[in-house]
């Protein structure tokens, strides 16, 4: 039995919320004052205005992802499924801000970052059982987390160790 009337508008607003709190959650842990402008970053990082956008597109998807596959599901038992594996990439999409700018981590991120890209991998399953067009519009945000993991991977490499004592306004060497 597919959702009724009143509970897919509850599954909309719910939907949205979520993307709405892991994208301001994921926003304040990002810092990027003095620490990370004095990150070495590759030639070819896109322009840091550039993330806000391609962020929010791909939380849009993921949260219409979400909805379609709901919408689809035939019972209360896989919707729980369907909302526990989007909970847990949320969380995961946010520790990795955390761990990358809030604990001036980067080496931990690259780490996390491989966890996070397979719980995508995970929702595209699980969502595909329910909603092709919903596995379909996770794509992006797998493919933009595997940039991101690249890039994250450069900065260890142009920047590590990581875990030296801070000083103001940089790195400690």
């Amino acid at each position: 039995m597919s959702l009724a009337a009143a509970s897919r508008r509850k599954a909309i607003v719910g939907a949205a919320l979520a993307a709405v709190a892991v994208a301001v959650l994921g926003g304040l842990a990002t810092d990027i004052g003095p620490w990370y402008q004095a990150l070495k970053k590759p030639s070819w990082q896109p322009p840091d205005w550039l993330f806000g956008p391609v962020w929010t597109v791909i939380f849009a998807l993921t949260a219409l992802a979400g909805l379609k596959a709901a919408i689809a599901a035939p019972d209360a038992a896989a919707r729980r499924t369907i909302v526990k594996v989007f909970g847990a990439n949320a969380a995961l999409n946010v520790l990795w801000s955390l761990l990358f700018f809030r604990l001036h981590r980067p080496d931990w991120a690259l780490a996390e970052v491989v966890v996070l890209w397979l719980s995508i991998v995970v929702l595209i399953v699980v969502v595909a059982r329910h909603s092709a067009l919903g596995a379909w519009l996770l794509v992006p945000y797998l493919g933009w987390v595997a940039f991101a993991a690249f890039l994250n991977y450069t900065i260890v490499a142009l920047n590590g160790p990581f875990g030296a004592p801070m000083v103001a306004g940089g790195i400690a060497r």
